[in-house]
């Protein structure tokens, strides 16, 4: 997999026209996962101004600090003119100047900062604001091979280090020494950062996003691991096993994680195209609510992956949104009891023409350490 077939340069011509078809005049795309989609570019937050201005017809242009005109003009992408302004100049004109003709409607980046955005306003005083995303979002839901491989490589690097886990999680030491090993262990699997480690251990695990603490894991507590990162590629891992440590589980613990592990494989099993993102989540809830611990299912089942963390399509009660081949997404329900313990089993899974593949290849069977 080459990186030129993760970022080829006809996307810009397709944002572009999806830009006139939305009836917008152009994109202005500041830092983060759009403008890394068309570009390539993995650009720097902050107060400098980086800006992809995508005008629906016409030549793109990224405007960029001249500091970082050396890492803009090394990004993969290709199609765009590259323009730069220096530290105390206003930068708002060149965005201006490479909007040709009237502008009537623009497509923010979604998580553009609001100075950006006020200051936007002022210098297109009669242009309407939209999120880029309402562009952008079928554009990026379904998956290139390209796309898919990148996650599968992901995928790889973070079982790796599922796979290694009985070198660092043991009673006595804390969740935080364990999570200092698991980044490490990240980066070392391949990926080019760490975007969080959860260890949760005994009543922590009852926290879906407990994070780390101090706390000593006990004999014979379940762990939560939840772990991921980003590849050099820029797309993301996300993997969640549930780990005993060093003695046998509580009976309770051992009875409901076998109720979770059902609800999980189901819902694999039921990915295929054409079922909601409604009724996908509805196949892990009933399985858990059958069993009695519906409330205990604290959160959706799944979330869509990609060069985010968190991205659509989100396999979620009211979604009525049908699978498509190239979607990628989690599966990952849990079970939650306070004060207690908790489970959760999570795969990425990647929607084919007609079922569904799993990323993460590691057993799913609770595993005693």
């Amino acid at each position: 997999m080459g990186i030129e077939e993760l970022y080829p340069a006809g996307r810009l011509t397709a944002a572009q026209r999806a830009t006139a078809a939305a009836g917008l005049d152009a994109l202005l795309l500041t830092p983060g996962s759009d403008l890394r989609y068309l570009t390539g570019y993995d650009a720097r937050e902050g107060e400098r101004l980086t800006c992809l201005v995508l005008p629906a017809e016409g030549e793109p242009t990224l405007v960029v600090p001249v500091l970082e005109r050396p890492d803009a003009e090394a990004a993969p992408g290709a199609g765009y003119r590259i323009v730069d302004h220096a530290d105390g100049t206003d930068p708002w004109p060149l965005v201006r100047a490479a909007l040709p003709g009237p502008v009537r409607a623009v497509g923010l980046a979604d998580r553009m900062w609001a100075q950006q955005v006020l200051a936007l306003r002022d210098a297109l005083p009669g242009a309407a604001q939209r999120l880029a995303s309402d562009v952008l979002r079928e554009m990026r839901i379904r998956k290139s091979p390209a796309e898919v491989a990148a996650l599968a490589e992901a995928g790889a690097a973070i079982d790796a280090v599922h796979l290694r886990m009985g070198e660092w999680l043991r009673p006595g030491r804390t969740e935080r020494e364990v999570a200092a090993d698991l980044a490490a262990a990240i980066r070392a699997a391949g990926h080019a950062a760490v975007d969080f480690v959860i260890v949760a251990a005994g009543p922590n695990g009852a926290s879906p996003h407990h994070g780390t603490s101090d706390r000593p894991i006990g004999v014979g507590e379940p762990v939560v691991v939840d772990i991921g990162g980003t590849m050099p590629s820029g797309y993301r891992s996300d993997c969640t096993r549930t780990y005993v440590a060093g003695g046998p589980a509580p009976a309770e613990f051992v009875d409901y994680y076998a109720v979770l592990r059902e609800a999980q494989r189901a819902a694999v099993a039921a990915v295929a195209p054409g079922v909601t993102a409604e009724a996908l989540d509805a196949v892990a809830r009933d399985v858990i609510s059958a069993a009695g611990f519906g409330d205990a299912f604290l959160h959706r089942t799944g979330h869509g992956i990609g060069l985010d963390g968190h991205e659509e399509p989100y396999v979620v009660t009211g979604n009525p949104r049908p699978l498509q081949a190239g979607m990628a997404f989690s599966v990952e329900p849990g079970i939650y009891l306070a004060g207690r313990h908790g489970a959760r089993i999570e795969d990425i899974v990647v929607c084919t023409t007609d079922g569904g593949q799993r990323l993460n290849t590691t057993p799913t069977e609770l595993i005693a350490l």
